[in-house]
């Protein structure tokens, strides 16, 4: 039991060293490109939060310009 509790140490120590690491660079990353366009920050968090745009609608029967994708006339013109 304890070679298993020293393998696992061995081989789970340094994975979690390294991942560490790459977390921190990456949080010192974000913090540099905060500081630098903090404009951009707030524009994404704002985006975030923002409502999508509705979808479009398609034209019913009655649309005026229904004929006239159809080769038919233009009413009223």
């Amino acid at each position: 039991m304890p070679q298993v509790i020293e393998f696992l140490f061995i081989l789970v120590l340094p994975l979690v060293v390294v991942g560490g690491a790459v977390v921190s660079l990456f949080a010192v990353g974000a913090l540099f490109d905060f500081l630098d366009n903090p404009g951009v920050f707030t524009e994404q968090i704002e985006a975030a939060f923002r409502r999508p745009p509705k979808l479009p609608k398609l034209a019913g029967a009655d649309h005026y310009y229904r004929p006239y994708w159809l080769g038919g006339t233009k009413r009223g013109g």
